[in-house]
């Protein structure tokens, strides 16, 4: 006979405690109100400053009438305002929209027409792009100008204020409420690949609950990766795509030393890196091939940045330059809909004491299962597969932070959600120890002579030739086989890769029964640049429709 269900009993004075991004303060205001967050070099801030300017912020937008459940949008760099506005905002109960200022103008205009933006808060930078778009607005929004220079920028905007006049206008005790913590706190969207972006939202909760999540993870490391209080934080991944992964949360609950470079130059952020001391960052691939490739570079100590890796597999040629630099560098997987904290590739002790090949494999893995994670890989009916690390399948989550869906859109949300796990698009297998390793995109895997051939593989392989900075692998259309796949080389500088030699050396992996016979490519071509996404991945949509002939 099953045990009654005892039900809680709450003293009626009890605070009930509502996960709100708000609570992130208490601890950051208690033990680090000295610390400081820094914008670009130039404005340096403490913990106890940026908390009053939070309070201003909300003061200035409640006087142009932003109410809550309303949507505030912003268009900047990343900055110590993007911060305030991370915490403002959604602690007036209103939704944060971070806008992806690299989507093309229509994009744009789409994703504030769909969220109802009632505000902008715009970058001067920004205010061709914006006063293109403007009179198209289903809303007609409130326009909050952001500049880095005394001068307005001339516009032909109207304006209800300047950021730092308003917040200076404006004070700082403003009462945050508690109210539901299930309530929306953000929207930013996708970019994809087809059709138009799609409004991805996250609530109090969630954000809380995902913050707590790295806390609790990164903080456990035993070897590689961990996150302390000491660490002084530079995101090099934009604050609008993920809210910045999560971290700029995460570093504040803790207290760290910030940095916030605005606009990304790689010169700047090395520079950074040697004068203020940074150790913890995130970003692209493609970010940390341009930081490692700067001439910069060679005059930074990197030993003691840590560095997680996420949007696109980590090549194993460019763990191994990283870690020749002295970087703790790994791998971290996740979507815009997980959060998007979901797995981490942190070694064991004794995979840390392992030699500079193992190491590289080691740390290229995709990872293990973050706190809270359930994360599957599983056949066409959702049944788990073995973790045997052959079995292929595409991976699925179940976690506290998971986006419930797409905004006003029930339709892909269903789908997202098809048989209750958020359904990634990822093949993936795990290994009997719980690691995962992805395989490839659905939609990117090549299909040829009956064979499907990773292109992540293939990359993975080609990436480990010392003439090559950067490659891609994708299919392209053939008659006899269907596909075939094409491998894209970007030489080093003073290098000129070797076509031949690139495919010997993947016939003899195929010999070897390490790839399948077909995986070697017919031609590798040679190119000065690869197509990336506006958050610097591959974009591997637009290379299949520049070299499908």
């Amino acid at each position: 006979m099953p045990m009654p269900i005892t039900p809680v009993v709450r003293t009626p004075s009890a605070y009930d405690y509502p996960l709100l991004i708000k609570q992130l303060w208490i601890t950051p205001l208690a033990n680090a109100t000295k610390n400081e967050i820094i914008y670009r070099g130039e404005r340096r801030f403490t913990y106890a400053q940026v908390r009053d300017r939070v309070g201003r912020l909300a003061h200035a937008l409640a006087g142009l009438g932003v109410q809550p459940g309303q949507t505030v949008a912003v268009m900047d760099w990343d900055s110590h305002r993007y911060l305030e506005c991370f915490f403002a905002i959604p602690m007036m109960g209103c939704v944060l929209q971070t806008v992806n200022i690299r989507l093309s103008p229509e994009q744009i205009l789409y994703t504030l027409d769909h969220a109802g933006a009632d505000a902008i808060l715009v970058h001067t930078d920004f205010l061709p792009l914006l006063a293109a778009i403007a009179p198209r607005l289903k809303k007609k929004p409130r326009l909050v100008r952001i500049q880095d220079t005394p001068a307005p920028a001339p516009s032909e905007l109207a304006f209800a204020g300047e950021y730092e006049q308003l917040l200076a206008a404006a004070p700082a005790d403003y009462e945050f409420p508690d109210f539901d913590e299930n309530a929306r706190a953000t929207t930013f969207y996708t970019t994809g690949t087809t059709g138009l972006p799609k409004g991805v939202y996250f609530s109090h909760r969630q954000l809380v609950l995902h913050t707590l999540a790295i806390l609790a993870w990164f903080g456990t490391a035993p070897a590689n990766g961990r996150i302390h209080r000491e660490d002084v934080y530079m995101p090099i991944t934009p604050m609008f795509h993920v809210h910045g992964w999560g971290m700029p949360y995460a570093a504040t609950l803790m207290g760290l030393k910030q940095i916030y470079p605005g606009r990304y130059q790689p010169e700047l952020l090395l520079k950074w890196i040697r004068e203020e001391g940074v150790t913890l960052s995130h970003c692209v691939p493609t970010l940390l091939h341009m930081l490692l490739t700067h001439p910069d570079a060679q005059k930074t100590d990197l030993s003691r940045l840590k560095m997680v890796i996420g949007g696109s597999a980590l090549p194993q040629g460019l763990c191994r330059m990283a870690l020749e630099r002295g970087m703790d560098v790994y791998s971290g997987y996740g979507m815009s809909e997980t959060g998007p904290l979901q797995i981490i590739s942190h070694l064991s002790s004794a995979e840390a004491r392992a030699d500079l090949d193992t190491q590289v494999r080691l740390r290229t893995r995709t990872g293990r299962s973050v706190v809270l994670c359930d994360v599957r890989a599983v056949d066409e009916h959702l049944r788990p597969l073995p973790r045997d690390g052959a079995s292929v399948g595409e991976v699925v989550f179940r976690s506290p932070w998971l986006t419930q869906g797409y905004l006003n859109e029930p339709e892909k949300s269903e789908e997202l959600w098809r048989g209750g796990w958020l359904h990634s698009g990822d093949l993936g297998r795990f290994d009997a120890d719980g690691f995962l390793q992805i395989a490839d995109r659905v939609k990117d895997v090549v299909k040829t002579g009956g064979e499907w051939i990773s292109s992540l593989t293939l990359e993975d392989l080609i990436s480990q030739d010392p003439t090559v900075s950067e490659v891609a692998v994708i299919g392209v259309p053939d008659p006899k086989w269907g596909e075939r796949p094409l491998a894209l080389v970007v030489p080093k500088p003073g290098c000129t890769p070797d076509p031949a030699a690139i495919r010997a050396r993947l016939a003899s992996e195929a010999q070897a029964g390490r790839i399948p016979a077909y995986g070697v490519p017919d031609r590798v071509l040679i190119v000065e640049a690869l197509e990336k996404t506006s958050v610097g991945k591959l974009d591997k949509k637009r290379l299949r429709e520049k070299y499908r002939a």
